[in-house]
């Protein structure tokens, strides 16, 4: 599959997520308009209790034209850290991309998009962090869940990880996997788009994505920027 499809894939299942803040009434907030022009969503995967408020383990830049998805650049934390804010606690150094949360979602997204525009040049308009625990929640809606042709029953985590051969840890020394992280997480998105084509799963899916909204297990800065896009152009008209 073209890398071009995957991400549509991958990030409908976002946009389907985003369908829950219309629906808590938030369609008149303040934000900026992703319905027009050329925007860029930054989506952030975040292990939720690695540390405080979630470390990032894998990001994606999405780029929107005229409120329609069309391609996606991997972002790989590691290694990426901000121009200027020093890391939190006492880590040392400077703040890297991964710990970007640490002091709190509001303020992280902000540090999240100042260390990606420094590092790659471009400049995220909107945030989406999707937590594990959120994600494994509505994957557990739907199983069983077809992986590369099997069954699994492991977290997105770890199903992410058996096809992941990043090395960005000098202790990581017995990979498996033979894909990028990012392709790896783009096997997961195949497998959970597969689920939607049934119509009483996608459902299922779509009622368990607005529990776990309503957890924080999915967060979206700001809120009106994304229920506009929806608004606007509903999910078919995102994936085209």
């Amino acid at each position: 599959m073209m890398r071009k499809k995957k991400l549509i894939i991958a990030i409908e299942l976002v946009v389907l997520l985003g369908l829950l803040a219309m629906i808590w009434g938030a369609l008149f907030m303040s934000g900026p308009d992703l319905t027009s022009e050329t925007k860029n969503i930054l989506v952030l995967a975040s292990d939720k209790y690695e540390q405080p408020n979630g470390g990032v383990d894998m990001a994606f830049m999405v780029r929107l034209e005229n409120g329609s998805l069309k391609n996606y650049t991997p972002v790989y934390p590691g290694g990426m850290s901000h121009p200027t804010q020093p890391a939190a606690a006492d880590i040392g150094g400077r703040m890297m991309l991964h710990d970007s949360l640490w002091d709190g979602v509001d303020q992280g997204v902000e540090y999240a998009k100042e260390i990606v525009e420094a590092n790659t040049g471009m400049h995220a308009d909107a945030v989406v962090i999707v937590y594990d625990e959120g994600l494994d929640n509505i994957i557990d809606s739907i199983r069983p869940l077809y992986f590369n042709g099997k069954v699994s029953n492991l977290t997105a985590a770890d199903m992410v990880r058996q096809n992941d051969a990043y090395n960005g840890y000098a202790s990581n020394e017995n990979v498996e996997g033979n894909m990028s992280r990012g392709d790896a997480v783009m096997e997961l998105a195949k497998a959970l788009a597969n689920v939607t084509k049934d119509p009483e799963k996608k459902s299922t899916m779509i009622n368990k994505a607005l529990e776990e909204y309503s957890k924080g297990n999915i967060i979206m800065k700001p809120e009106g920027s994304f229920t506009k896009l929806l608004a606007t152009k509903g999910i078919e008209q995102l994936a085209k």
